[in-house]
């Protein structure tokens, strides 16, 4: 069976994006500091991003990150899942309502009864591989709560943006186990989630 991996960046305070995110700022005001490890990191950064996307089967992603994404200054053939590898593996989106129009159709499946069936469709759709849930922030959150999660991923960016998207807020106590530490322009933690 699939491997349920929650994968996302996280500034030093604990925010996924910056404040005012959107379509056209998708990071929110400085939130694209984020992931520059991911644009213009060392090797380790690049062999953390290889792999993470090398083994993602299917991806798991909130409507509003679908949005930005979908944007025509979202996702293109040269940027898209795993940055600059542009990788295209099956997405699924959650959503209470499909978008009428999608630039990428090819690429995303709208699942509209919840985040536990749309993982059951990514793991049907992931051939055996990862099934990678990249947020946005409370979709994260959301899965971890919900006991959908084997690891937890973290890219923690050396930034601090002083607002913007929380990643825990409000989440549910619950203990990590750490598995695995790679310090790059970002720390890559991961966590079992017990």
């Amino acid at each position: 069976m699939a491997k349920v991996v929650a994968d996302i960046s996280v500034s030093l305070d604990g925010f996924v994006t910056g404040p005012d995110p959107g379509p056209g700022q998708g990071l929110g005001r400085g939130g694209e500091a984020l992931h520059t490890w991911a644009f213009q990191g060392d090797a380790i950064d690049r062999q953390v991003l290889e792999e993470s996307t090398g083994a993602t089967g299917a991806v798991v992603l909130g409507r509003r990150l679908f949005d930005i994404v979908d944007a025509p200054d979202g996702w293109t053939e040269e940027v898209g899942y795993g940055a600059g590898l542009a990788a295209e593996p099956p997405c699924v989106v959650v959503t209470r309502t499909p978008p009428a129009h999608v630039r990428l159709a090819d690429r995303f499946t709208f699942v509209v009864d919840g985040l536990g069936s749309a993982v059951d469709k990514a793991r049907a759709l992931a051939d055996g591989r990862d099934v990678v849930i990249m947020g946005g922030g409370a979709v994260v959150r959301g899965a971890i709560d919900a006991g959908l999660v084997d690891e937890l991923k973290i890219h923690l960016a050396p930034v601090l943006l002083g607002g913007g998207t929380p990643l825990f807020d409000g989440a549910a106590p619950r203990s990590l186990r750490q598995i695995h530490v790679r310090a790059g322009h970002a720390t890559h933690l991961t966590y079992r989630v017990d």
